[in-house]
């Protein structure tokens, strides 16, 4: 396939340009549809909800307040009044809209004016619930409302529907984040057209996936956080897959290889562990649905869609891209240096090698300072409260932030969450007397029934993220309502949003153990070992727990909150542990997978530990961290979106890519490796039978092996010597064909002389190693004379090719 794609490069780059023009067309024709459907079926909140929408349906929707204040005198006053209550009653006469609560309508609006008579607000009731109110409705409320704004008079509005209407502008984050990653592109390949090719494919897969999900929005339920999420899981993927199978054809180049049998080369090795990759994403992702919240089925359409369109993005596109280049994926001072002195073996050389060696030397030392640091960091996620932020949080500059502070103002911070008890039995004035008379309480207010449901407003005194209004929840629910012999059920946006926390918290051990267990198999058939994945298991859960530390003790907590410019602390989204923990399952499978099958490929050809770690990070290390770096500089991009769920997403993520590539993937897992020996490859016989075969990389094919006819046996033959031309006893001497399998293996003489046999004239890879010295490996051509071959062994170098 990756041969087709770039031989006929112009038709494979035609084909996605045009699905990206087309799948946009029709999205952009067809619009939106995206609704937030909290649907938590046997909670109270819900049979609430269920009542109203019986008993008032043109009430049952959402519930937005508009309010204003005057900087001198009163909003009683005449001249305040002509301007505000045409535009209520504007407002009220427009087509979805339930109904207006002024506070001009007679003594029940009294109720409505704060007590030094400056501030007011009125209630619009929209006949539908906020996620389903169109937004062109909502903005013509918005911009009528406002409209009576004049100096000294100050109009705010605030609630759910309002707040869609107010969100910040798309694209900036994702274009810093895009910026970032470029920046971070050009320093690893120096090379500006090297540097363009993963910022493509992400662009290609986040586009195509991005309007795929906005079709589907169309015929199944998708929350306007899908899209979010998407691009934010797109961006990072799509960039870091591209960058794994172009930094493996830059290698083959470097080597030698023509650049088309370097992209097939790359795309056949690199691109299957992406396809690899991919799929642990999207399982991890489709772990989700074990939660049984269908508010996150449309977050797991839109984020694996967007994954599998990035997946096909590098095995197909980005190869016809590859072919449109050819050595100009190389820096002019590569191309350069390959001319003048021909090709050259990848050398893991520099900083990686000196970590890798120092990784092997204090494994156990290493091993403790990652554990102690991520122990710190997980110390806060032991006061990890789920919620649901408020418009507390909302940008500064916002309508929906001004109106929240302005009602916290006027009448206390309980106005931002009213509860409704929705009473359908009993004793109603009972029960009123004993929410009036429970401690907590700010405001009750009874409606006129109708067809035998009553609807009681209740303001707390706390504000709708506080535990306390939490605690009030479970006191009406456990104690007022049965005390009063009622048949009442409490909801209202506060308490549905306790109700989400509470069913997320309650399945939360499921999802995690789902996702565990499948990294668990998938891993363990991968490598053909319990040890590898169980260490995966933990590193996993390891980082999870620091990266929701990170995230309480900056946006529960507030440390540092205000250089975010994101309000003031909460409680942590109730949604962002499901979505999070998918991301980071995949995510670090990524890492694992990439790191692993470089140290499992080198355990098989020479059964040595210690070397198989050693090397594998050497080699693997550099990739993954610039990986790394252009995720976080992605998440950390969408905290400048103006939205807190983004910024706390973002932030979170970005908080664990970085802990799990740069301390858990660098240190603590090659330590940890280094110190169990053997038994990292340990897998039971009989499981080793029963288990199906999957190989991240490709199985060695017979055309890579040398053919008998191009000649008969030879062998390669030379010395051995260190730095100092001292002859190296004991070195080992191994041979591999260029599929990766082991031809021969000999052990230096006294004098450093050796020779390995040559089943028959072709490329293979000669590899040296010895104790206290660092490996060497050199591809030799062999013709039918036998090869003299020397080599030079440095004492700490790390210098091995896959």
């Amino acid at each position: 396939m990756a041969r087709w794609c770039y031989r006929h490069r112009l038709v494979v780059l035609l084909l996605w340009v045009g699905a990206l023009l087309g799948l946009g067309a029709a999205a952009s024709t067809a619009g939106t549809d995206y609704a937030n459907v909290f649907s938590l079926p046997n909670t109270d909140s819900k049979r609430a909800y269920d009542q109203m929408e019986k008993a008032f349906p043109e009430r049952a929707g959402d519930t937005d307040t508009v309010v204003w204040k005057v900087d001198t005198g009163t909003v009683r006053d005449q001249s305040v009044q002509s301007r505000i209550q045409p535009a209520l009653e504007k407002i009220g006469k427009m087509a979805g809209v339930g109904g207006v609560t002024s506070p001009y309508a007679g003594d029940r609006g009294a109720a409505q004016i704060s007590a030094n008579g400056r501030i007011a607000y009125a209630q619009i009731t929209f006949a539908k619930q906020a996620n389903a109110v169109p937004k062109q409705l909502v903005q013509d409320v918005v911009d009528t409302a406002q409209g009576a704004r004049r100096g000294g008079l100050h109009v705010e509005l605030g609630g759910q529907a309002i707040q869609r209407v107010q969100e910040p502008p798309t694209g900036l984050a994702e274009m810093i984040g895009i910026l970032a990653a470029a920046v971070v592109l050009f320093l690893a390949f120096g090379s500006l057209f090297a540097m363009l090719l993963p910022i493509g494919i992400a662009i290609f897969g986040v586009g195509t996936g991005l309007f795929s999900t906005q079709l589907l929005s169309h015929v199944t339920s998708v929350p306007d956080l899908a899209p979010l999420l998407a691009t934010l899981i797109g961006l990072g993927v799509g960039i870091d897959y591209a960058l794994f199978i172009v930094t493996r054809h830059r290698r083959g180049i470097l080597r030698g290889m023509a650049p088309e049998e370097s992209a097939v080369t790359a795309l056949n090795t690199s691109g299957r562990a992406v396809l690899f990759a991919g799929g642990t994403v999207c399982i991890a992702l489709a772990g989700m649905l074990v939660t049984n919240l269908r508010f996150l089925d449309g977050v797991v359409i839109g984020t694996s869609l967007t994954v599998v369109f990035s997946v096909l993005a590098a095995v197909t596109l980005l190869p016809a891209l590859l072919g449109f280049l050819g050595s100009r994926v190389l820096s002019r001072r590569q191309r350069r240096k390959l001319a003048a002195e021909g090709p050259e073996p990848e050398r893991a050389s520099g900083f990686a090698a000196r970590w890798s060696a120092s990784v092997q030397k204090r494994p156990r030392s290493i091993a403790v300072m990652a554990v102690v640091v991520m122990a710190i960091l997980a110390i806060p996620v032991l006061s990890l409260r789920l919620g649901a932020t408020d418009q507390g949080n909302d940008d500064a500059s916002t309508t929906t932030r001004k109106a929240y502070d302005l009602l916290a103002e006027g009448f206390g911070p309980g106005f931002n969450g009213p509860l409704q008890v929705v009473s359908t039995g009993g004793d109603t004035n009972k029960l009123v007397q004993g929410i009036r008379a429970t401690d907590g309480v700010a405001q009750v207010a009874a409606l006129p029934p109708a067809q035998g449901v009553t609807v009681i407003q209740v303001v707390p005194t706390t504000s709708p993220q506080s535990e306390k209004t939490d605690q009030l929840i479970d006191t009406l629910r456990d104690r007022v309502i049965p005390d009063a012999g009622a048949q009442a059920h409490v909801g209202g946006v506060t308490a549905i949003s306790k109700d989400f926390s509470t069913v997320t918290g309650d399945r939360l051990p499921l999802f995690i153990a789902t996702i565990i267990g499948l990294g668990f198999l998938l891993l363990m058939v991968a490598f053909r070992s319990l040890v590898v994945p169980l260490t995966a298991a933990l590193m996993n859960l390891i980082a999870a727990a620091a990266s929701f530390g990170v995230l309480v003790a900056i946006f529960q907590w507030g440390w540092g909150l205000s250089l975010l410019g994101l309000g003031k602390e909460g409680p942590i989204n109730a949604f962002l542990p499901v979505i999070m923990l998918s991301l980071l399952f995949g995510l670090s499978m990524d890492y694992q997978v990439f790191l692993v099958s470089r140290m499992h490929e080198e355990w098989v050809h020479t059964k040595d530990n210690a070397r198989a770690v050693r090397v594998g990070l050497a080699e693997t290390s550099r990739v993954i961290n610039s990986a790394a770096l252009i995720m976080v500089c992605v998440f950390l991009a969408f905290v400048l979106s103006g939205d807190s769920g983004a910024a706390m997403a973002g932030v979170g993520l970005a908080a664990a890519v970085a802990l799990d590539a740069f301390i858990l993937r660098t240190a603590l897992v090659p330590a940890a490796m280094h110190l169990l020996g053997k038994s990292n490859w340990w897998l039971p016989a009989g499981l080793e039978k029963r288990l199906p075969h999957l190989a991240v990389e490709p199985a060695e094919e017979a055309e890579s092996l040398p053919r008998a006819s191009a000649g008969g046996p030879t062998v390669v033959h030379g010395f051995v010597r260190d730095a100092e031309g001292a002859p190296v006893d004991g070195a080992v001497l191994t041979l591999l064909s260029k599929g990766g399998r082991q031809l021969d293996r000999v052990t230096s003489l006294a004098d450093g002389s050796y020779i390995v046999s040559v089943p028959a004239p072709g490329t293979y890879l000669l590899s040296a190693t010895a104790s206290s010295y660092g490996a060497r490996a050199r591809h030799v051509v062999v013709t039918d004379e036998p090869l003299v071959h020397d080599l030079e062994l440095t004492e700490g170098e790390v210098d091995a090719v896959n």
